[in-house]
């Protein structure tokens, strides 16, 4: 059964309504076009005018969505000659992190994601896509070998977070994941993020010092989950929706911010009502970025990436005398209270 989210109960009551009638129709020959047709033109502007003013939170559920495409829906549509490559060659091979060489319209690529199952059984087989440090290693392999041969590097984002548990600490989580940034921060060929689903904490980042990151519509990309955020700021797990308005992570918001460098569109609904338009228009933006990228020479790509990384974030600068007098105003209202 497909998953439903409560704002989008008003459109699927109106299509049960056109399948009622449609039946109907059919069973007693009874002519109801014009009555469908009104239906459907309720439905269509329904739809655009729900899923044309989403809240953050909503846009955390369709990110969320249980039949949300993952990489390996993608990889038929977007790649030829696909040839996954598993292992870190220190531990296990990681299954929330896939990975491989392939071809890109013509241009030999490597790619690596983050990788979510789909249904209870993959899920656990693949930690809810939160990967554990020997993913990391086996990414920074992959990602090393592409800079050896030149080959551009194209990373999928699709995480709730990297692993958190006693196993993960013990084998070096945060180390793993910092390698990565540091690698990453370094190359000289061209890296290209894109945000598939939700982008969690470092887990995400890890993958995404890139010299384009791209958001699919519904996509969010923020320090830490608004659940986590919720019980860290109120002590209360409930204020999620609170979280998600206040993080400013949505594709738009980080646009804005200059965070992410493209939008792509994703048909109404969501990226799992239409796979292959999704991934077309996936495919059209690497493409467009790639192109550009190639045209940079290496050292070009390198200061680029680092340049960008270091225009994230706004920063205002003030003088002792007005640190004092800030500190002044804020102890007055203290003493006031």
């Amino acid at each position: 059964m497909l998953q439903l989210f409560d704002f989008e109960k008003p459109i699927a009551e109106l299509e049960q309504k056109i399948a009622e009638l449609q039946k109907f129709s059919a069973e007693k020959d009874i002519d109801l076009s014009q009555e469908v047709s009104i239906l459907e033109k309720k439905v269509t502007f329904l739809k655009k005018e729900i899923y044309g003013s989403l809240e953050p939170w909503q846009k955390v559920q369709i990110a969320r969505h249980s039949e949300r495409p993952n990489f390996y829906d993608y990889v038929p549509l977007l790649f030829e000659d696909f040839i996954e490559l598993k292992g870190d060659r220190l531990f296990a091979d990681d299954r929330s992190i896939a990975g491989g060489i392939a071809l890109f319209h013509g241009t030999p690529v490597t790619v690596i994601a983050q990788v979510k199952g789909k249904g209870t059984k993959e899920n656990i087989k693949r930690n809810f896509g939160m990967p554990h440090p020997e993913g990391y290693r086996k990414a920074l392999r992959l990602m090393d070998q592409a800079e050896k041969f030149g080959r551009p590097i194209l990373t999928f984002i699709d995480t709730p977070g990297a692993a958190c548990d006693l196993a993960a600490e013990e084998r070096g989580q945060g180390e793993a994941i910092a390698r990565c940034l540091l690698a990453m921060s370094g190359y000289h060929v061209p890296v290209i993020s894109t945000v598939i689903g939700e982008g969690g904490s470092g887990g995400a980042l890890a993958l995404g010092v890139g010299n384009a990151v791209l958001m699919l519509e519904n996509s969010f990309y923020s320090v830490i989950a608004p659940e986590s955020c919720a019980s860290i700021l109120w002590k209360d797990t409930t204020k999620a929706k609170e979280a998600a308005e206040a993080l400013k992570f949505t594709a738009q918001d980080l646009l804005r911010l200059g965070v992410a460098d493209e939008i792509i569109r994703e048909p109404l609904g969501g990226a799992h009502k239409n796979l292959r338009q999704t991934a077309e228009e996936v495919s059209q933006a690497i493409s467009k970025y790639l192109v550009r990228l190639r045209s940079e020479t290496s050292e070009m790509l390198r200061e680029n990436r680092y340049q960008k990384l270091r225009a994230i974030g706004v920063y205002q600068e003030i003088s002792e005398k007005e640190i004092s007098e800030k500190s002044i105003d804020i102890l007055e209202k203290d003493l006031t209270k």
